[in-house]
């Protein structure tokens, strides 16, 4: 899946990187704008972090989507101090759904559940946060459509994924999210939550 991803994404990688840079320069931007409102460093070892987001959904299964959606809740537990950051682990749940793909009757939805674990950073900046990790779970994938008959298929598949964002926290509790990579969503905008 990975070989298949960096090998003919490069129309998927470009605008991710794209995106990130742009990301950063927005929450810097904002963080400096108001820095010394924020708490620094919002991930800590023993802190508990929730994110909830929407997005453009991952395509799995070769199933070559189009406009597919995608939704993601995440948590994560600061574990272990590893240099300047902080590592995390947690777990995530989503589903990225799609219709019309090379057939226009063509249906199809994967449900994941899977691991997470990130490397969290904050630069020295109030309220900013960046992170990159990777994750590993399991997909519901279903499809059908119609073609001189209907046609459906269920199979549960593996689903590694690699991901990368950033947070910027308004309050001590309180953020938004983005993030991009290969995982349940390419690209998504969301909220953050704080909850320790």
């Amino acid at each position: 899946m990975f070989k298949k991803f960096i090998c003919t994404g490069s129309g998927k990688l470009k605008p991710a990187a794209i995106f990130l840079f742009l990301l950063s320069l927005t929450v810097t931007g904002l963080a400096q704008k108001h820095r010394g409102t924020g708490p620094v460093t919002p991930v800590r070892v023993g802190s508990t972090i929730l994110n909830l987001g929407l997005g453009v959904g991952a395509e799995y299964k070769g199933d070559n989507y189009r406009s597919a959606f995608g939704t993601k809740i995440a948590a994560e537990w600061g574990l272990w101090q590893a240099g300047p950051g902080v590592v995390t682990l947690g777990p995530e749940l989503g589903a990225s759904f799609s219709s019309k793909g090379y057939r226009d009757s063509y249906r199809t939805r994967t449900v994941i559940a899977a691991i997470r674990s990130a490397w969290h950073y904050g630069w020295k900046v109030p309220g900013l946060d960046t992170y990159g990790g990777i994750s590993a779970g399991i997909g519901f994938h279903h499809y059908e459509y119609k073609d001189n008959g209907d046609y459906d298929n269920n199979e549960v598949i593996a689903v590694p994924g690699i991901f990368a964002g950033a947070s910027y926290f308004i309050t001590p509790a309180f953020g938004f999210n983005m993030e991009a990579g290969y995982d349940i969503t390419n690209l998504q905008i969301g909220i953050v939550f704080k909850l320790k």
